[in-house]
């Protein structure tokens, strides 16, 4: 564009690419995350990592599977691999399940009393407002 920005849709080198022509209920096989009554669908926050079995598998891995496990060779999160493949996020924890109990990936769901914590996002905030800004000033707390 004109003004700097990268188009929605491009690629880092600005070329357009183009839209997935498969949709995401045909990727799942219409499952949706936290269909079956005992299932809750992975939070985004959730850590996964490929397994030495995954990784040795790695080629036989079809499409969206393949990617998954290969980016995850380093611990990411569900959120962070739907953005880096630009896959639907509940597309990414389908997936991610099924790739689990293939014992491809190791999923690692955050302790839910954390999450809910309120002295660790207290924590977050004040360390955010213990970085200067560009000219060295502190911002003043609230």
């Amino acid at each position: 564009m004109a003004d700097g920005r990268t188009p929605q849709g491009a690629g880092e080198d600005g070329a357009a690419r183009p839209p997935s022509a498969v949709r995401p209920f045909l990727v799942t096989a219409g499952r949706v995350a936290g269909a079956a009554a005992s299932a809750r669908a992975m939070p985004v926050e959730t850590q996964v990592v490929a397994t030495a079995g995954g990784l040795d598998v790695l080629d036989r891995l079809s499409f969206e599977r393949h990617d998954i496990v290969a980016a995850c060779r380093r611990p990411q999160s569900i959120a962070e691999i739907a953005a880096r493949l630009r896959l639907h996020l509940n597309v990414v924890r389908v997936l991610a399940e099924d790739l689990r109990q293939a014992g491809h990936l190791t999923v690692h769901v955050p302790d839910s009393g954390a999450i809910h914590d309120a002295s660790v996002l207290r924590r977050v905030i004040d360390g955010l407002r213990a970085i200067p800004d560009s000219r060295g000033v502190l911002r003043d707390s609230d």
